[in-house]
């Protein structure tokens, strides 16, 4: 059975002032261990989400309201993203790799070592238009027992990665960052935001048709712990994951406004038909509210 909360925005400036939804934000999910990685299957309407320490991949049947096991053991996942076939692309912080799910139930591993070293523990994962998938390595999964296996780091650094869809090389594109976590690529795919959760803030780069990274500058910093997973809607603005909701920037960097909830948000993104119902994972729970505004669409 769900249970209801008020749906609270607090406006940080008047461009805020109109965003909105249902007065109630619907708690689908509870008493998990930290839940993550939401991904949503428009064609069969649920949605995914991890639950990492506890090792199982659980879903959401939208036209029922039931949650179900959809994978227990499940590699420790943490991010997912749906490429443009329709498959689940994983980010298995206990096998150390990003992996395919192909629709028969195979899986295809696309990335577990650079330069023949194992990664660290694949965190966060985005497709670009041209098939390339690029994700963030942080330690997390290797730093203790519980949301991975504790191991040392054979890079000895955390990277950001792009798997060639031609040649599946996997290539660091940036190798400056102390946790890289969520990332999210603008409309158009040419600029790409990653969260660096160490140092609290969002980079901003421009990305060249050979997935080559240049710029970086800081574009937005948290004022509540720290940023976690990011998504884009129709308008430009970012939405971030922090330690007391979802927080919003115009594609300026300013900061507009944040959706406020009781438990420290990890990731989100949005699904349903339209793109305007946002799902959020937070600690035990996973949330959700119809909103006003849309999800970003990218090129297919």
């Amino acid at each position: 059975m769900s249970e209801y909360i008020e749906a609270r925005f607090e406006v940080l400036d008047e461009r805020f002032s109109g965003v909105g939804g249902d007065g109630l934000v619907e708690r689908l999910c509870t008493g998990c261990r930290w839940t993550e990685g939401p991904v949503y299957f428009a064609a069969g309407r649920y949605l995914l989400f991890s639950d990492i320490p506890n090792d199982r991949l659980l879903r959401w049947d939208e036209t029922t309201g039931a949650v179900g096991v959809f994978r227990a053991p499940a590699g420790y996942t943490n991010g997912h993203t749906v490429d443009r076939r329709g498959r689940l692309v994983s980010c298995e912080q206990g096998h150390r790799r990003v992996a395919r799910t192909e629709h028969d139930g195979s899986v295809t591993v696309l990335a577990e070592r650079w330069n023949g070293r194992r990664l660290n523990s694949p965190n966060d994962v985005v497709e670009r238009a041209d098939g390339s998938v690029w994700f963030t390595d942080p330690s997390y999964g290797i730093d203790s027992h519980y949301e991975g296996h504790r191991a040392e780091s054979e890079i000895g650094a955390c990277h950001v990665y792009r798997v060639d869809p031609a040649t599946g090389e996997v290539r660091a594109v940036a190798q400056d960052f102390d946790r890289p976590n969520g990332l999210a690529f603008s409309a158009d795919e040419q600029c790409l935001y990653v969260a660096d959760t160490r140092r609290k803030h969002i980079r901003l780069f421009d990305v060249a048709d050979d997935g080559a990274l240049s710029g970086g500058e800081v574009f937005a910093t948290c004022d509540a712990g720290s940023f976690d997973g990011l998504r884009l809607d129709a308008l430009g603005r970012v939405w971030a994951a922090a330690h007391d909701g979802v927080h919003c920037f115009d594609a300026d960097g300013t900061p507009l406004g944040k959706l406020l909830l009781p438990e420290v948000v990890s990731n989100l993104v949005f699904g349903g038909p339209k793109r305007n119902h946002l799902f959020i994972t937070a600690s035990s729970s996973v949330y959700a509210l119809r909103v006003n505004f849309n999800g970003v669409a990218y090129p297919r």
